[in-house]
């Protein structure tokens, strides 16, 4: 048939200025050809060929400038079982020539996959990506749909603790970037792409799944003088290939209790395939922060909600069955919103989170066991959360932030709420368990445990007096964006500092003498 696929690209043919292959040992620049046939896209050496018979769908193009590109393939070597990938740098005469090797490519991709849909290259389907694996196809549609709007990005970007921080983390750390390949894992607008730049980067891969690549490349273009040094990329880092390893990983992985949507494991991802071992991440580490609440107003209006499941006589219909199964509903939720940090009524415990050594898959289950000395005596409410990241530059460390007391980011902070409050005594040790079970849906399910242990005389012998427990979806939040209000203090209840965060050697369940003060700062976080 004259218009299939094999005639319409039979001829298709363009000269290069030069192709060499990355994958030798001392890669030599010659003239050569790159041609479209039945066979695919065959590149040319002068005389010798270099052959890439490879499914369409598998090419990833880079251009690095306006008449330099870099092709990568999966491939194989003719009459051989064993398939490799293969980088192969291509420069062709005039930028207009590599304009329209890019458009044939696109489209040549296009169609053979429209063709495969059509069940003819069935067989040449490739198996899901280890995210597609993990993450259901219609979360992972509705995340990469939400990161695609403008409209989100200029809420992270307004979040000026966030953005302030991750600027002058990068740019107070020029050494650490300064004629560097940089990667940037999850680039959103870019904007971290264009730190890196201005801090002297060599090159930067930006790294973007969702639509955001297009204003991506459209925000960088229109910074002429760093867009020479920054190719973006659009598509998942557990897909994509690039053409160099990484001096230098930067991304903003973090989410709600630090793991939510669960990016952490894309950044962990990333670090395996395209960081030379002698790296740097930034951040290199994040904490998750817990520590006992008491908030008398906040377990009422979670309460209050199922009042409506109450009435006798709505519309006369009884709804009280239901009053149970929504009670408990409503208290499934973490509140996300920002607190008084004189609502905790312990010192905090923390539970690192070293990126540049954890395995993928120490992320997908998180056990925290918890251990805290009531400074009050008071009704525990539940678990109050929040986290902080380091970022571990030759020159300046920064941390970024999320704590109740602190500049407020559009984190804010989490707790989860018991539905059956327990009573502790000052001097009574609290004891329980955080364990995070990660889900398909790009979130954590939560199950809390607290427990109060006998107080006074004889406490050594005694046991459990009181314990409560909770299961919360992380993936489906209470968003209580109230700031936080002055609440007023029992006769009995000293004002409660912000507790500081424990130094990166010291035990997981040291606990800090509460000064005098009402909010206590970390000197780590000093800097931010």
């Amino acid at each position: 048939m004259e218009d299939s696929l094999e005639k319409k690209w039979k001829q298709r043919e363009f000269t290069l200025a030069s192709v060499s292959d990355l994958s030798a040992v001392t890669p030599s620049a010659l003239p050569g050809t790159a041609r479209f046939d039945s066979d695919g896209l065959q590149i040319h050496q002068q005389s010798h060929q270099i052959p890439l018979n490879i499914d369409p769908r598998t090419v990833q193009l880079f251009r690095l400038s306006p008449v330099h590109s870099v092709c990568m393939v999966e491939g194989s070597d003719a009459g051989k079982k064993a398939s490799y990938s293969r980088g192969v740098n291509i420069q062709f005469r005039n930028e207009e020539e590599s304009e329209a090797f890019h458009c044939v490519v696109q489209q040549w991709k296009k169609e053979i996959n429209a063709q495969g849909a059509n069940g003819r290259n069935q067989s040449n389907i490739t198996s899901k990506s280890k995210f597609d694996e993990k993450i259901e196809s219609s979360s992972a549609k509705m995340y990469f749909h939400y990161y695609g709007q403008l409209l989100h990005q200029q809420n992270m970007l307004q979040d000026y603790v966030r953005t302030g921080t991750y600027h002058a983390a990068v740019i107070e750390n020029r050494s650490d970037f300064t004629g560097r390949v940089v990667v940037d894992v999850g680039a959103g607008s870019g904007i971290l792409s264009l730190f890196a730049a201005q801090a002297g980067a060599k090159h930067v891969y930006a790294v973007e799944a969702s639509e955001m690549a297009e204003y991506a490349r459209k925000l960088i273009a229109g910074n002429p003088m760093l867009a020479q040094r920054i190719t973006v990329i659009k598509g998942k880092v557990e897909d994509v290939e690039l053409p160099e390893k990484a001096d230098i990983l930067i991304s903003e992985p973090m989410g709600t209790l630090l793991i939510n949507e669960r990016m952490l494991e894309s950044y962990v991802i990333a670090r395996d395939r395209f960081l030379v071992p002698t790296g740097k991440m930034f951040p290199a580490l994040g904490r998750i922060h817990m520590a006992p609440f008491t908030d008398e107003y906040l377990f009422i209006e979670i309460a209050n909600k199922a009042l409506f499941w109450q009435q006798q006589n709505y519309y006369g219909v009884d709804l009280t069955p239901l009053h149970g199964t929504a009670f408990q509903g409503y208290f499934s939720q973490p509140v996300v919103d920002a607190f008084d940090p004189r609502l905790l009524i312990a010192p905090s415990i923390s539970h690192v989170i070293d990126f540049t050594k954890i395995k993928e898959e120490e992320l997908y289950e998180i056990d925290i066991p918890l251990r805290f000395i009531a400074s009050v005596g008071t009704r525990v409410h539940g678990l109050a959360c929040w986290f902080d990241v380091l970022f571990n530059g030759s020159t300046v460390q920064r941390w970024l932030t999320t704590a109740p007391g602190s500049p407020t980011t559009h984190w804010y902070q989490l707790r989860c709420v018991l539905s059956q409050p327990i009573y502790v005594m000052a001097g009574q040790e609290i004891t329980g368990r955080l364990h995070l079970i990660a889900h398909n849906a790009q979130s954590y399910t939560i199950y809390l445990t607290l427990s109060a242990k006998m107080w006074g005389p004889g406490a050594e012998q005694g046991g459990i007096l009181q314990t409560s427990s909770c299961k919360l979806d992380l993936k489906e939040p209470y968003y209580r964006m109230s700031q936080p209000q002055a609440y007023a203090l029992a006769q009995d209840q000293q004002p409660q500092p912000l507790i500081p965060t424990q130094d990166l050697d010291e035990p997981e369940f040291v606990q800090q003498p509460s000064p005098n003060s009402c909010v206590q700062i970390d000197p780590l976080m000093q800097n931010i």
